[in-house]
C-alpha cells in the first residue's frame, strides 16, 4: 500500500510534464508545482498560497452555500461572488413591489444589509493526507464491503476529533483517485451571512441564456455579501448582535488591468470532473445521456420562457428555476460538440489498448474490458435513471405534495402534523409556482417518456395510469384538477386528521408510484454495477500510475491531478484568446462598447437600464476607463475550472485580485471530461467593472473606504 500511495505522490509531482494549464491541484501540494508556476509569471511563493502555520491565500477564499466560491476584500467581512450564484437569495427578497432582480439592491448602511436564512460560508482551515489512517487495520483479504465499513469507521473517528471544538468546525474525509488516497479538509462554517449589494439583472445576467456558456461575454456576473460572526469573531447564528467578521486574509484588489499572456490562477471549489474515464463511459454520454437530456429540457425552457415573458410575476417566480435548467442544458450541447471534435471516445480507446497491451501478466490484465462490460451494463439502468430525473422528478407539484405528506409522524398510533414546517414549505413553493408552467411541463415530459423509455423500464403504476387515461394531457387534467395541494388553501388547511386524504393524493401518488419502482427495479442494479465499477476503477487509476512510470521510469506521461470534489484546488494559466473555427480568432478581452452593441430595449435579456445608456453616451466612466477610453468588462484564460468555480477569484502574479470567474467557454465545456488547451477557456468578470457598476450604477462607492487597491 505504502508503495501504491508513492506512485501517486510521484504523480502529482510531475509537473514539468503537463499540457499547458490543465489540472486543479490541491494547495497543500503546491510546492509541487510552484517552480512550474513561477516559470510561467508568478511571483509568490508556496506558503502564500496554503500555509498552515500563518495568513495565506486560501484564508481569503470561502465555498459559498454548497455549490459557489467567494472571496474576501476587506477586512471587515465584505465578500464577493457571482450574481448567479447569490441569485436564489436575491429572488427571496424579491417581490413586484421590490423587484431587486429587475432593479438591484444596493445596502447603503450596515443596518440595511439583509439576512439570508439557510445560507452559509465556510473557510478550510486545513487539509490533510490520512490515507495511512484511512486504511488503518485493512487487511487486502477483505471484501469490498469490509473495506468500506473500516473506511466509514476510521473517517468518523476522524471527523469526531478534528470537530471536537465545536464553534462552526465541521469535517469531511474524501477519497481521491478513486479510493487509492484520502484527504481531510476541515473547515469553519458561518451562517451569518447578508446580502449589500447586486446589480440589476440587466447587468448581473445581461445575455441571459443565450450568451451563457458564450465568448465574448459581456456580463456583470457579481453579487456582494457581508459575513458576520460574534464579538469573538467565531460563527454565531443571526443576531443584532453580531458584528462584522474580521479575516486572517483579504484580498488586494488590482487595478492595472489585463493583457494577454498575463499569468493568472484560480483558487476555488471545483465540483465535479471525469479526467479517468473510460472510452464506454464517454461514448455513453456523448450519444445517448446528453442528447436526450437536452431535448427534454428543450421543451421545459420553451414552456418557461414563453410564460415568463407573458407576466413579471411569472418571470420572477421562474428566474432561478429557469437558470438552473438553463445552464446545464447549454453546457450538455457544447459538452457533446467538444467530445466530437476532439474525437474523445477514440483516443480514449488507442490508450485502453496500449495500456491493456501493457497489462498482460500483470494484475491489470483484462481490466479495461471488465470496466467496458461493466458500462455495457450498466447503459439501459443509466438510461432509466436519466429519464426518471429528467420527467418524473421535475414535476414541482409531486415534489411539494410529497415534501408535504413527509411531516405526517405515527408513534404509539397517535398521528401528529408538522404545522410550522408545512407552512414554511407552502410559503416556498406556493411563491414560485406558477401551474399552467408545471401541468404543461408535466405533458410535455412524459409524452417523451412514453415514446423513448423502453417498455421493460415502465413502472406498474405507469402504465396502469397510461391505461387509465390514455395520453399525459388527460392525466394531468385529473393530477392537477383534483390534487388538494394545487389549492394552496387546502394544502395550508391540513391538520393530523388528514393524513389518509394526503397519502391517497394523486401528487403524492405520482411521487411514490415513480419512487418505488425505481429504489425497487433500477437503483438496486445501479448502486451495484456502480460499486465494481468503483472497484475497477480505483485499479485502473493505480495501472495508469503503474503504466505511465514504466514506460517513462517516472510519473511523467502523464500529470496525475485528483477529479474535482468540490474541494479546494489551484489551477493556473495565463490570459489567452481563442480559434474556435478556421479563420476566427477571439481576443481575450471585452469591454462596455460590446454591451451597446447588443443593447436592445425590446429583448429582457439585453435591456440595459437606462443609467448604463446614458453614461456610455457621455463616457462617464471616471477611473474605470482602460487604454482604449473603455470600460473592460471580461477576459478568459487558459485556467481548468468546472462548476463550483463560479465566483472563484481569479488573481495575478502578486496574489491580487483582477476578477471573478463565472463561465467557461462553450466549445470548452468537455473539460469535465477532457482538456484541450487550444480551446478551453474560463470567462471572468473584470474586476474594475465591478468597481464601475458599483460607483456608477449603485452609487455605492462608500463600500470602497473598505477595500484596498494594489494600484
Amino acid at each position: 500500500m505504502k508503495k501504491r500511495i508513492m506512485i501517486i505522490i510521484l504523480a502529482l509531482c510531475a509537473g514539468m510534464t503537463a499540457q499547458a494549464d490543465e489540472g486543479m491541484w490541491l494547495p497543500s501540494l503546491i510546492s509541487q508545482r510552484i517552480a512550474d508556476m513561477q516559470e510561467k509569471g508568478f511571483r509568490l511563493d508556496a506558503e502564500d498560497i496554503y500555509s498552515i502555520n500563518q495568513a495565506s491565500l486560501k484564508d481569503a477564499v470561502v465555498l459559498f452555500g454548497r455549490g459557489c466560491t467567494g472571496e474576501l476584500i476587506s477586512p471587515e467581512g465584505l465578500l464577493l461572488t457571482n450574481h448567479h450564484c447569490g441569485y436564489g437569495q436575491i429572488q427571496k427578497h424579491s417581490s413586484v413591489e421590490h423587484d431587486y432582480l429587475k432593479d438591484g439592491f444596493w445596502a447603503m448602511s450596515r443596518e440595511e444589509e439583509l439576512p439570508n436564512k439557510g445560507l452559509t460560508v465556510s473557510f478550510l482551515d486545513r487539509m490533510e493526507d490520512v490515507t495511512d489512517m484511512i486504511l488503518k487495520g485493512y487487511d487486502p483479504k477483505m471484501s469490498e464491503e469490509e473495506r468500506a465499513s473500516l473506511v466509514k469507521k476510521n473517517s468518523d473517528a476522524l471527523i469526531t476529533e478534528a470537530t471536537k471544538d465545536g464553534n462552526g468546525l465541521r469535517a469531511t474525509v474524501e477519497a481521491l483517485y478513486y479510493g487509492n488516497q484520502y484527504f481531510m479538509f476541515v473547515y469553519r462554517e458561518f451562517s451569518d451571512v447578508r446580502l449589500v449589494g447586486a446589480p440589476p439583472s440587466s447587468i448581473g445576467k445581461f445575455g441571459g441564456d443565450t450568451d451563457n456558456w458564450m465568448w465574448p461575454r459581456h456580463t456583470g456576473d457579481f453579487s456582494m455579501f457581508r459575513i458576520y460572526a460574534d464579538k469573538d469573531n467565531n460563527p454565531a447564528a443571526y443576531s443584532e448582535d453580531n458584528v462584522p467578521y474580521r479575516p486572517k486574509k483579504f484580498f488586494r484588489i488590482s487595478t492595472r488591468g489585463v493583457q494577454e499572456g498575463d499569468f493568472t490562477f484560480i483558487y476555488g471549489f471545483p465540483g465535479s470532473t471525469r479526467e479517468y474515464i473510460h472510452s464506454e463511459g464517454v461514448r455513453y454520454i456523448e450519444e445517448v445521456s446528453d442528447p436526450h437530456k437536452i431535448a427534454l429540457r428543450t421543451l421545459r425552457l420553451e414552456i418557461m420562457n414563453r410564460h415568463q415573458a407573458q407576466s413579471q410575476k411569472v418571470r420572477i417566480q421562474y428566474s432561478s428555476k429557469n437558470a438552473n435548467v438553463s445552464n446545464a442544458w447549454k453546457k450538455w450541447q457544447g459538452e457533446v460538440k467538444g467530445i466530437k471534435k476532439m474525437k474523445t471516445v477514440a483516443v480514449k480507446q488507442e490508450y485502453e489498448k496500449a495500456f491493456a497491451q501493457w497489462a498482460k501478466g500483470t494484475e491489470y490484465e483484462g481490466l479495461t474490458d471488465r470496466i467496458a462490460a461493466l458500462y455495457n451494463e450498466l447503459q439501459p439502468y443509466s438510461f432509466a435513471t436519466d429519464y426518471y430525473s429528467e420527467t418524473v422528478r421535475t414535476v414541482e407539484l409531486a415534489n411539494f405534495a410529497m415534501s408535504m405528506a413527509r411531516l405526517f409522524v405515527t408513534k404509539d398510533s397517535v398521528v401528529t402534523f408538522d404545522n410550522a414546517k408545512a407552512t414554511e414549505l407552502a410559503d416556498a413553493f406556493y411563491k414560485d409556482w406558477y401551474q399552467p408552467i408545471d401541468k404543461e411541463s408535466f405533458v410535455a415530459v412524459m409524452d417523451e417518456y412514453e415514446k423513448n423509455v423502453p417498455e421493460e423500464f415502465k413502472p406498474a403504476y405507469y402504465k396502469e395510469m397510461m391505461g387509465k387515461y390514455g395520453n399525459a394531457a388527460a392525466w394531468a387534467e385529473d393530477l392537477f384538477g383534483t390534487s388538494l395541494f394545487a389549492d394552496e388553501s387546502r394544502a395550508r388547511a391540513l391538520t393530523a386528521e388528514d393524513k389518509a386524504a394526503v397519502l391517497a393524493d394523486p401528487a403524492v401518488a405520482f411521487f411514490n408510484g415513480f419512487l418505488k419502482w425505481y429504489t425497487s427495479d433500477v437503483q438496486p442494479h445501479t448502486v451495484r454495477i456502480n460499486r465494481e465499477l468503483d472497484l475497477a476503477y480505483r485499479d485502473y487509476m493505480r495501472g495508469r500510475m503503474d503504466f505511465a512510470e514504466a514506460t517513462d521510469g517516472t510519473a511523467g506521461r502523464e500529470a496525475f491531478y485528483p477529479d474535482a470534489n468540490l474541494t479546494l484546488r489551484v489551477a493556473y494559466g495565463h490570459i489567452k484568446g481563442y480559434s474556435p473555427a478556421d479563420g476566427v480568432y477571439y481576443t481575450p478581452s471585452s469591454t462596455i462598447k460590446g454591451i451597446m452593441e447588443k443593447d436592445n430595449p425590446d429583448i429582457f435579456d439585453y435591456n440595459i437600464p437606462q443609467r448604463l445608456r446614458d453614461i456610455y453616451a457621455e463616457k462617464d466612466y471616471g477611473r474605470w476607463a482602460d487604454a482604449s477610453g473603455e470600460v473592460p468588462v471580461c477576459f478568459i484564460a487558459t485556467n481548468h475550472t468546472t462548476g463550483g468555480n463560479s465566483g472563484s477569484p481569479v488573481i495575478n502574479a502578486d496574489g491580487d485580485l483582477i476578477g471573478l470567474n463565472f463561465d467557461r467557454v462553450w466549445e470548452g465545456t468537455m473539460s469535465d471530461i477532457v482538456f484541450d488547451p487550444e480551446i478551453c477557456r474560463n470567462i471572468a468578470l473584470d474586476v474594475r467593472y465591478v468597481l464601475f457598476t458599483i460607483e456608477k450604477i449603485g452609487g455605492a462607492d462608500y463600500l470602497f473606504n473598505e477595500m484596498v487597491f494594489a494600484e
